[in-house]
């Protein structure tokens, strides 16, 4: 593990302080996990996107799922 600084704004520490001791974490921990979150989501994000754009390049068809309605259960019939 690597040591860092950074610079935040004293609001923001207040406030992560706070969090992280209500949670029972250390500061460091709850920021770690906060990155991972962030990270997280930016690569599905990133997956999100490229999921848009294969449909754009390649648009689905009329008809090209219809086989697959008689298995789709909604729960209300």
């Amino acid at each position: 593990m690597k040591t860092i600084q950074m610079t935040i704004d004293e609001p923001l520490l207040e406030l992560v302080d706070s969090t992280a001791k209500e949670m029972g974490a250390t500061r460091s921990s709850f920021i770690r996990e906060a990155l991972y979150l962030a990270l997280a989501k930016h690569r599905i994000e990133q997956l999100e996107k490229m999921h848009v754009a294969g449909y754009v390049q390649q648009p689905v068809k009329p008809g090209e799922f219809d086989v697959w309605e008689s298995e789709q259960f909604w729960g209300n019939e």
